[in-house]
Order: C-alpha cells, then structure tokens, then sequence
C-alpha cells in the first residue's frame, strides 16, 4: 500500500506546485528554466502514475464497506460522463459554458464513480485521494486565475466531433481497463 500512497502524494504534489508553490516554481524555472521545469513535472507525474499502478496491482485491498448491487451500473454511466468532461478540456463545447474546470470536474466523478462501487482501502487512498485533489485544486485554481472568461460556443459540428472522441477514449479505455487495474469495469 505504500506505494500507492507514495504514488498519489507525488501526483498531488506535482499537481499542486503551480497553484500554491508559486514562488518555488519561479526559482526552479529561473534555475532550470521553463523547459527544465516542464520536463522535471512531466517526470514527476510519470512517476507517480507508475507508482500507482504498481501500487494499485501489489498491494492487498481490505474492504472497508460493501458496494450496493446497483453501483456497477452507476459506476458506468458516471465513467461516461467523466470521459465526456475530460474531454471537453481539450476541444471545443458547450460543457465550458457551465463547467469552468471540466479536467479536474472529470476526475472527481470518476473518484466518486469509483468510490461507490469500490469499498476497500485502496480504492479509499487512490480514489478519495485524487477526488480530494481535484475538488481542492478547482477554488486554487480559481483565485489563481481570477474572473473566468467563458469561451465562445463552438458549432455543432465541432461539439459533435469532441463528443466522438470522448466516447471512442471512452471504449479504448474500457477495453484495456483489465489490463492495467487487473478489474472489469463492465457491470454484469
């Protein structure tokens, strides 16, 4: 378990460099400069996504609370829309008139999606962690930025094509999901 914990303390902290370690990050850009810096977090995340998986696949869960029968199916349909928020982060979408973050929004119903069908204690540190995460770095984020400045409504057709990405992310995502959790995410 203690590399999953590793894993997702490292994410967190990486993630959260650039809203409340401002003045750390401007001495390693000067240091290293801005290339170095990307290139330092890209090694980070990398880590700690390496971390977690590895976390995730040796460590031995204990059940903290048993899932309810109907969570499978809830899980999926929440998955659905988390892929469908996350990738409104990257094109253009309506979904940006009313989600300011629709990246970090994805993650916390992804943990949430996972929580309530996933009842041990990995699911608590990974889940609920990055959930927490997410849910801290959304006001951080915000008084970072200052007032939001909504984008302009894109075409139909470009709303469409995002949505088709999303979904088709979504299925790849779905297939290989044994492969790298070890668990079927399809409700049976």
């Amino acid at each position: 378990m203690i590399w999953l914990v590793l894993g997702v303390a490292l994410w967190i902290g990486a993630h959260l460099v650039p809203s409340v370690g401002r003045a750390g990050k401007a001495r390693v850009i000067e240091a290293v400069g801005d290339n170095g810096y990307r290139i330092a977090i890209s090694l980070l995340i990398v880590a700690a996504l390496a971390l977690i998986v590895f976390g995730w696949r040796s460590a031995a869960p204990a059940t903290v609370y048993v899932p309810p029968n109907w969570a499978p199916g809830l899980t999926f349909a929440l998955m659905i829309v988390a892929f469908v928020l996350f990738g409104a982060a990257k094109h253009a979408t309506r979904i940006k008139q009313v989600v300011r973050h629709p990246q970090l929004t994805a993650v916390l119903v992804w943990a949430v999606a996972h929580l309530v069908s996933t009842g041990d204690t990995r699911a608590l540190v990974l889940f609920g962690g990055l959930g927490s995460w997410a849910l801290i770095s959304i006001p951080l984020i915000n008084a970072r930025d200052g007032a939001w400045a909504k984008p302009a409504v894109p075409s139909a057709r470009a709303e469409l094509k995002g949505l088709a990405i999303s979904l088709a992310i979504f299925v790849v995502a779905l297939l290989l999901h044994p492969f790298y959790t070890g668990v079927s995410p399809i409700p049976r």
